[in-house]
């Protein structure tokens, strides 16, 4: 049975991609000559802001006493989840060394980079939990210097709550720039920083390009699009709930697709007739948002058993992947592409985003086809060593020699001769190979 659309988008990520890349362009090349100055004239430009840029200690400790001791806790909690899960996994990491032949020793070594660029969304809504999630997991990861970048909003600066959550996950920086300039300020080591070696953290269009444009001088986590979500249901979800959790992920952009892939018919019709009322229930700028993408992205698709429901979700490769079906050791052991799977009706998207420990920086727009998230392995190098006896290394050297001249490598194939020719003036080695 072919998949059967109850409802189809009419546009996808891609329909809304503008050319935005010249002008992502003009502002990088601009700022890296202009330096500090450049990037202070786009923030007046962009930003609207003309406070201070580096927040001082005593800025910060202002901007931590206007934040409400409930919602501090909250960000202690957050934290606390993010930090215990991201310990967990730098712990999967592990030096090593292993004795590849007799005399020859190969190693790991897991090394953190030295700084880290963590841009904090502030535009539309106040990313609290982008600030969490970055900063900890570099903070975990071992990273020597941590900026966190935030859009300041005219007149008042980073949004007092950012402040704190990234002052205390560790940022030894905070930067009150936006947009383009935030993100070249951290790159090009602006306003006495240190050059990031690494930028993560979501961000609009002209966030996600300029990482996209500076990617091979710095890493990046990921290239993202809009955040999306797709929902797993059978016969035993709850119509309402599904519809909730829909309607939660669609509030995030206009753009935001959210996809319900079923195999009961009655199911999907019943979420598709909640889902309106529930966007109508949101604040205005929430149903604005989530009633766009709903109209234009949002897909409901009936399958015709579980396994075809799996490989649905696994063709769309979703940021977020929630499954309440029966049976969820089955669905956790058949899907294999998504960002982050929330298993279960006890468990939703919101948690992943805000609290529950794992990371909320995810791969989108299919790329949960190839890469996992932001975690603390994203800031960490795993590189390599080796050194070697004479013995142990005699038969490394025959072979590299032998496979270097048929490459017609003959300076490597030299650099092996010279070593056993020093080593063993008076042994005699076949060091050619017959064509």
């Amino acid at each position: 049975m072919a998949r059967d659309y109850l409802k189809k988008a009419t546009l996808t990520a891609k329909s809304d991609a503008s050319d935005v890349r010249a002008t992502v362009a003009e502002i990088l090349s601009d700022i890296e000559a202009g330096r500090d100055q450049a990037a202070l004239d786009y923030a007046a430009k962009f930003d609207k802001y003309d406070g201070n840029i580096v927040l001082t200690p005593e800025e910060i400790e202002a901007a931590a006493a206007l934040v409400p001791e409930k919602l501090k806790a909250d960000i202690r909690f957050s934290h606390a989840n993010v930090r215990k899960f991201a310990e967990a996994q730098k712990g999967t990491v592990a030096d090593i060394e292993v004795e590849v032949v007799p005399g020859l020793i190969a190693g790991q070594k897991a090394i953190p980079v030295d700084a880290a660029g963590c841009y904090v969304p502030g535009g539309r809504y106040s990313h609290i939990a982008s600030a969490i999630m970055t900063v900890t997991t570099a903070k975990v990861a071992g990273c020597r210097h941590i900026t966190a970048c935030s859009p300041p909003r005219p007149d008042t600066g980073v949004a007092p709550a950012i402040i704190y959550a990234a002052h205390y996950c560790g940022a030894d920086k905070i930067l009150a720039m936006g947009g383009v300039q935030g993100v070249a300020a951290m790159t090009y080591g602006l306003f006495g920083l240190p050059k990031a070696n690494i930028l993560v953290g979501p961000g609009n269009q002209f966030v996600a390009e300029a990482k996209r444009s500076l990617f091979g001088r710095v890493g990046i986590d990921m290239i993202a699009g809009p955040t999306d979500s797709l929902i797993l249901a059978d016969k035993t979800a709850d119509p309402f709930i599904v519809a909730t959790d829909l309607v939660s992920q669609a509030e995030h952009g206009y753009n935001s697709p959210v996809w319900l892939v079923t195999d009961d018919r009655a199911l999907a019709e019943k979420v598709m007739e909640l889902v309106p009322g529930l966007i109508d229930d949101l604040p205005e700028v929430n149903a604005q948002n989530a009633a766009a993408a709903w109209r234009d992205y949002a897909e409901v698709i009936v399958c015709s058993d579980r396994e075809e429901m799996a490989q649905t979700s696994d063709d769309y490769a979703p940021e977020h992947l929630t499954v309440q079906a029966a049976d969820l050791d089955w669905w956790l052991g058949r899907l294999t592409c998504y960002g982050s799977l929330f298993l279960g009706e006890e468990t939703t998207v919101a948690y992943g985003d805000k609290a529950a420990g794992t990371n909320h920086v995810l791969p989108t727009s299919g790329a949960a086809n190839y890469t996992g998230g932001l975690s603390v392995h994203k800031y960490m190098k795993i590189v390599t060593w080796q050194r070697a006896t004479r013995d142990g290394a005699k038969p490394v050297a025959e072979a590299t020699a032998r496979i270097s001249r048929l490459e017609g490598m003959e300076g490597h194939a030299r650099a092996a001769d010279a070593r056993l020719y020093k080593y063993y003036p008076d042994e005699s080695f076949d060091l050619t190979v017959d064509e």
